[in-house]
């Protein structure tokens, strides 16, 4: 509101607009239309955003000021390397990280070089300028990356490749530019190297270590408070950008490695990181994107030969750089040029580090405007490009894989999570969603099973409400949920019938009573025993107690009895585990003995897993105890038992449930009885002896099924 000659304006229209209400108004009506006009012509809602604002920027209609947004679009930035940290896959990038440093060697020196030549021998820059550019031709940005996402294709050795090489090549760009702006402002000098490094390590320290040790702790002390998950991780990412430039370095350095920091913390299928993917991706990132619109004047083009000749060259040298560099990449591991083309399109779009390193010279006077706007240009057209490349790159590579996997399993995975206790249930669920095939098109069922009697009326309202919360929960993480609730005379009876009616695949039950025995594992809330459930489902059952966030555990123990590589469900319980493994973010320890061991390696080799996986031999079950020498309370402690009668049971195997409550009451726990053969009767403790790998082998040479199901699943964070 304004008084202009004593008459009282409700509202400036006036441009460029001033009021906060109409700019932002008008922001979100570009954020919403941009990637809908543009997804029709198949181009990539990044440059409709940067296309909106140099529209209504200083430089086009003069709808908005340059500074209108710049709040916004600064965190914007942050944010973008915050993801790019949070979403890399570390294991995967250990994994191969051999030729991820190889590629990353090639797709940093040769842009660099090639950018060197052509700045100072061809475009006259100065050497600083020279130096600036050059180094900006290394970096790149996984524009593309949802693409390859979405045609199956990141579990690939050459997605993998190009995802690691990021890695390497923004952070020795980015160093490469606190070291231009130190030298630009004449503080290149002793002083400046000791302080540069000194600082880096300190900051390094903190970030890497300090940080994910305090976001533990704060896991495990606010556990159900998910808005604050989501400030407390926002305010570590701009504390770090901050801490990063008290280092002497840009603060997107400290929001990369935030990301990194912060990794194994947030599970890909959580909630939380479900509301960070979200809210950057709908404000933040589309925010930054118009601000890097709104300070390019495409008429600089138009003033003579020398814009269009440094914007066209500089064009020209990104994209055929990082085309040489994927081509070397090809011939050093003998890729295909599917897989080349996989990786051009991949790593040769630019777009975030890429604009703050431009921005950063253009503001302290090391180029000038031409060089920013034709850095610009190279944005519009290498994400095109990039696009384009990967999308027609990935198709074929897809048609490729899926030539050489197994027929479909025609068995859906269904999984079925009987709740009884609203506090509990999200801690099941979020393992549901965890350990469940995100190819699969079937929901997560929780259920609850209400005893017939006189009060069933009124514990049906209660039961409703309760499963309400548990469809608002997983609707969070974007996961199909279908909540059942059933009358039965006991609950056991309940979870069997709802087992086979659904056609169940896993049951995930809570372990309420940590210190009861096998017949009060459920205590009040199912009011019958463990042992009436597994003699009426056959199915693979998770008995699960969570003292603290699963995202929090530093390590996973997996506990293997004697000859459970024999049982039905081995594969299957398997890669589950495998899959919590990766989703937590821990590193798997197994304890077993050889035999089961030559059987884990096996499936191991077959699926080509990428995680941290160590082995432990164990004698028998009744040496288990010692782990309580060797387990932590950070570590989730996953024991595989065994139904009576079966293969791999032992009269041990009875005592186990009361063992972990006694030896382990502060750990997260999960008991695990695989997928058996149905009986009716086998006398307890007989165990076959004269037992090979063959079944197993067998199992291994028929993996139709579940190994189609992990290479889907294991496609890297997304």
């Amino acid at each position: 509101m304004q008084v202009l000659n004593g008459t009282v304006l409700l509202l400036d229209v006036s441009l460029p607009l001033k009021d906060p209400v109409p700019i932002f108004s008008l922001v979100l009506f570009i954020i919403l239309l941009a990637p809908i006009i543009l997804r029709k012509f198949r181009i990539p809602s990044i440059i409709g955003l940067i296309i909106a604002g140099m529209a209504i920027g200083d430089h086009g209609f003069k709808i908005i000021e340059k500074g209108s947004l710049s709040l916004l679009s600064n965190a914007g930035l942050l944010y973008i390397m915050f993801l790019a940290g949070l979403e890399l896959d570390m294991a995967e990038f250990r994994k191969n990280r051999h030729r991820s440093l190889v590629f990353g060697a090639f797709t940093f020196f040769i842009p660099l070089l090639l950018g060197f030549v052509v700045c100072h021998y061809w475009l006259h820059f100065n050497f600083m300028a020279t130096l600036l550019v050059s180094s900006m031709f290394a970096t790149h940005t996984l524009v593309a990356y949802p693409l390859a996402s979405r045609l199956g294709i990141t579990k690939n050795e050459a997605v993998t490749v190009a995802v690691g090489g990021t890695i390497i090549t923004d952070t020795a760009v980015l160093l490469i530019l606190a070291i231009i702006t130190g030298a630009a402002a004449g503080n290149l000098n002793t002083y400046f190297w000791v302080r540069l490094g000194v600082s880096l390590a300190v900051f390094a320290t903190i970030i890497l270590w300090i940080f994910p040790m305090v976001g533990r702790w704060f896991f495990k002390k606010i556990k159900d408070d998910k808005t604050s998950h989501f400030i407390f991780v926002l305010a570590l990412v701009f504390l770090a950008g901050f801490l990063a430039e008290l280092a002497g370095v840009e603060a997107i350095i400290g929001a990369f490695l935030a990301g990194l920091a912060l990794n194994q913390l947030i599970p890909h299928t959580s909630t939380l990181m479900n509301r960070i993917a979200f809210v950057g991706n709908a404000l933040f990132i589309p925010f930054f994107l118009i601000g890097v619109g709104m300070i390019v004047d495409l008429r600089v083009l138009l003033k003579g030969p020398e814009a269009l000749l440094i914007a066209g060259s500089l064009t020209i040298m990104a994209l055929f750089s990082k085309w040489l560099a994927a081509f070397f990449t090809q011939l050093s591991f003998k890729y295909s040029p599917t897989q080349r083309n996989v990786i051009f399109g991949l790593s040769g779009s630019h777009a975030a580090a890429t604009i703050a390193v431009i921005l950063i010279g253009y503001n302290m006077g090391i180029i000038n405007e031409n060089v920013l706007n034709g850095t610009v240009l190279l944005i519009l057209v290498t994400c095109l490009v990039s696009s384009f490349v990967t999308e027609n790159a990935g198709r074929r590579l897809a048609i490729i894989e899926a030539e050489r996997k197994p027929e479909k399993d025609d068995t859906p995975e269904r999984i079925l999570v009987p709740v009884s206790n609203p506090i509990r249930m999200e801690a099941l669920l979020d393992l549901a969603v965890m350990i469940k095939d995100p190819d699969a098109d079937t929901p997560v069922y929780p259920l609850a099973v209400v005893q017939d009697d006189e009060e069933a009326k009124e514990k049906i309202h209660i039961t409703n409400k309760m499963m309400e919360t548990a469809v608002i929960h997983a609707a969070a993480t974007e996961s199909q949920v279908q909540a059942i609730t059933r009358i039965d005379l006991n609950v056991a009876d309940g979870i069997a019938r709802a087992a086979r009616e659904l056609l169940i695949t896993d049951v995930i039950l809570g372990w309420t009573d940590k210190t009861s025995t096998t017949d009060r594992l459920f205590g009040s809330i199912f009011g019958t025993t463990l042992d009436n459930v597994l003699q009426s489902v056959w199915e693979t059952v998770y008995v699960c107690d969570f003292s603290h966030p699963m995202n929090t555990a530093k390590k996973m123990v997996l506990v293997l009895p004697r000859n459970t590589e024999y049982e039905k469900g081995f594969l299957h319980y398997l890669q589950k585990m495998m899959i919590l493994a990766k989703q937590i973010g821990a590193r798997l320890t197994i304890y077993c003995q050889d035999k089961t061991r030559a059987a884990v390696e096996a499936f191991i080799q077959y699926i080509k897993i990428s995680a941290e996986i160590s082995f432990k031999p164990l004698g028998e079950m009744e040496d288990f105890l010692i782990l309580s020498r060797e387990v932590t309370r950070d570590d989730l402690l996953v024991v595989v038992s065994a139904r009576k009668g079966t293969l791999s049971y032992n009269a041990y195997l009875e005592h186990i449930p009361a063992k972990l409550s006694r030896h382990f009451k502060d750990n997260n726990l999960i008991l695990v009885y695989p997928e058996q053969i149905e009986m009716d009767f086998m006398e307890p403790g007989v165990q076959p002896e004269d037992l090979t790998l063959a079944p197993i082998q067998e199992q291994l040479a028929n993996l139709n099924k579940l190994g189609k199901a992990v290479k889907r699943i294991f496609k890297g964070k997304q």
